[in-house]
């Protein structure tokens, strides 16, 4: 595909705009859509970044013969058939993590997938953070093996905001959102699947629904450990920490950045083409389109993680 990438963005709030100034950045790549819950806010976001169709239907923007991509930065719970009605529309499609949070609907989008052989990825953006390419690029060349990741995910979030601190209409969740990210980077570095899982979680908050605080172990195949800590009841700095313990060195990644373990600062800002994982993430996307080939976290690399989530639901229901 040698022509402009046409694409509908679902969803116009943090992450939504978070990939439509990534993608200012992408030659041959344009919005021609933007889809969102209230039309008023959405046409507000469109005409800040010049996108000519605005609706609060999915579905129309799937008509649209123009429309040869999808990225869906929706609720949680709309991702699996959001999903599956872009793939079935023709469209190729990238979808917010989480892909699902009911394994077998993950399952449905895999087959689906392999029906139409559309290109599919989640955004699993920690496999495209400099930080962690960085890391991952040690690995492969063999000079450095992970023992132990040791992993804090740690919000203030007691009522429904988004990232930019606004109200939204869904509930978030550790298990089936934000210990993906952990999950699937786990296997992903060791280049391992995970073997053995393990849960516990603090008391389910009475108007959310959800428990606010949770611990996660697993091994990977080949026998390195990761300890995942998760809250909602942090009060103090935000975001996800990773220290990876190896055996010939230890790194503390922080989005983007990444230091020794004696906190000096490792330069990767040649790593790839920019500082920005959802950027890097939406090129691979886009690239992947027009080589033709699966991309870095297709929906078969990454539904693995969701196998063990599942598991992980069902140990911590029983």
């Amino acid at each position: 595909m040698s022509k402009t990438i046409k694409v509908a963005l679902a969803g116009a709030g943090a992450f939504g705009i978070k990939h439509l100034d990534g993608i200012q950045n992408i030659d041959g790549v344009e919005v021609v859509s933007l889809i969102g819950r209230e039309f008023a806010k959405t046409q507000e976001v469109a005409d800040k970044y010049g996108i000519a169709h605005v609706t609060t239907d999915l579905n129309e923007s799937l008509a649209l013969k123009e429309v040869d991509a999808v990225i869906l930065c929706t609720p949680t719970q709309m991702h699996a058939s959001q999903t599956l009605a872009c793939l079935k529309a023709g469209k190729h499609v990238q979808v917010e993590i989480p892909l699902c949070d009911v394994y077998k609907e993950g399952q449905e989008v895999l087959r689906v997938q392999k029906e139409t052989g559309l290109v599919a990825m989640v955004g699993h953006t920690r496999r495209f953070n400099p930080s962690h390419q960085w890391v991952n690029y040690k690995i492969k060349a063999g000079e450095f093996n992970i023992q132990q990741m040791d992993v804090q995910t740690y919000f203030f979030r007691r009522t429904n905001m988004n990232a930019l601190g606004q109200a939204r209409s869904w509930t978030d969740h550790l298990l089936w959102h934000h210990a993906a990210h952990t999950v699937d980077l786990f296997a992903y570095q060791c280049g391992s699947p995970i073997v053995k899982a393990n849960a516990v979680q603090g008391p389910i908050h009475p108007a959310l629904g959800i428990a606010m605080d949770m611990s996660i172990q697993l091994q990977a195949a080949n026998g390195a450990i990761c300890t995942l800590s998760l809250s909602f009841n942090n009060d103090g700095p935000l975001g996800t920490y990773f220290r990876y313990i190896g055996d010939t060195g230890t790194y503390l990644a922080r989005y983007d950045d990444l230091f020794t373990g004696k906190e000096e600062k490792i330069d990767v800002s040649q790593v790839a083409v920019s500082m920005n994982g959802i950027e890097l993430q939406d090129r691979e996307f886009f690239a992947a389109i027009r080589e033709g080939r699966e991309p870095n976290s297709s929906i078969a690399q990454v539904l693995p993680c969701y196998q063990v989530l599942h598991d992980l639901e069902q140990q911590l229901n029983s």
